[in-house]
């Protein structure tokens, strides 16, 4: 791996396209933004109208000339996912990144998707599985493989996979539910990889995680509503956040150079190369005992594919 590595040594991406969920602000238009930079035709893929134009406007502005468009994308909603993906294909014939970005945090309560999924688990998971799943005939279509980033995060390393209970509908805590979430995604980013090398697939499957970045996932949990103890808990984490993390752009390094660099290896993980991971340059990330568990790994698949109605055997 290049030594501190940065979007100045990425290659080129002209006419490539490129699709970032949650890309309206974040770590979504960070990632963005730099895959444009390099000349890469990006959809920016949002569920919010609004949110999604002011994000367009903005990249369009620090990156004069940007081959950029806005889409309406929820990940909760399976019909939301099947209709972008359709529409997609009606546009193009190929796909050459799909970075799954998107996702919620630490949901103070528990609730579901409009498939009746607990919301972080059928966000953070269930959705990119599905997503990944009807785009990968346009991912397998692009002339060097399509590039599949999955973004992780630290909490993955104390995550377990609670198959008696996944839709946390007996026991909802909202940490272990979010945990559980982002190490279903590490393990989707190996299995996608050992399925693609099973199956000849012309796809590369890479994970990334930003470290202790500062977005509004991280910081925007605080409400009146909480208790007095669980308000002062989010508030020291978020004082943490800023005193031992780093900023969105620096934690989209990452998940960037994931999408781009021409030395990130199919089934790698990347993350800050500081202590604990939390800021720093990007560097190899460690992968917990959990997410390389090919029993948990092909059972989670299992359910994913029989949840969503699709299929990435």
């Amino acid at each position: 791996m290049t030594r501190h590595w940065s979007l100045k040594q990425a290659p080129r991406m002209d006419g490539h396209l490129a699709v970032v969920t949650g890309a309206t602000g974040g770590l979504g238009y960070e990632t963005a933004l730099g895959l444009a930079s390099r000349g890469a035709t990006v959809m920016l893929a949002g569920r919010n109208p609004e949110k999604g134009m002011a994000a367009l406007m903005r990249l369009q502005g620090d990156v004069p000339g940007a081959k950029a468009s806005f889409r309406l994308l929820d990940v909760a909603s399976l019909s939301a996912i099947a209709t972008f993906a359709h529409e997609l294909a009606q546009e193009t014939d190929r796909l050459d990144v799909l970075v799954n970005n998107a996702g919620v945090m630490g949901t103070p309560h528990r609730l579901e998707t409009r498939d009746g999924f607990e919301l972080q688990f059928g966000t953070n998971f269930l959705g990119p599985f599905a997503l990944t799943a009807r785009l990968r005939p346009l991912l397998c279509a692009a002339p060097q493989g399509g590039r599949v980033v999955t973004v992780a995060s630290l909490a993955a390393l104390d995550g377990h996979i609670v198959f008696d209970d996944l839709q946390a509908r007996r026991r909802y805590a909202p940490f272990r539910a979010y945990r559980q979430s982002k190490l279903a995604d590490l393990i989707l980013a190996l299995e996608l990889d050992r399925q693609a090398r099973t199956h000849n697939w012309n796809l590369h499957s890479i994970a990334a995680h930003p470290g202790w970045a500062m977005t509004d996932i991280s910081t925007s949990r605080l409400s009146s509503k909480q208790g007095l103890q669980e308000r002062l808990t989010r508030l020291g984490a978020v004082w943490a956040f800023k005193l031992m993390g780093q900023s969105a752009a620096h934690g989209a390094l990452p998940i960037e150079f994931a999408a781009i660099a021409p030395e990130a290896r199919d089934g790698g993980y990347y993350g800050p190369d500081g202590r604990g991971e939390r800021r720093g340059h990007v560097g190899e990330a460690f992968i917990p005992p959990a997410a390389r568990d090919l029993g948990v790994a092909r059972r989670l698949w299992q359910v994913a594919e029989r949840l969503t109605g699709t299929s990435l055997s």
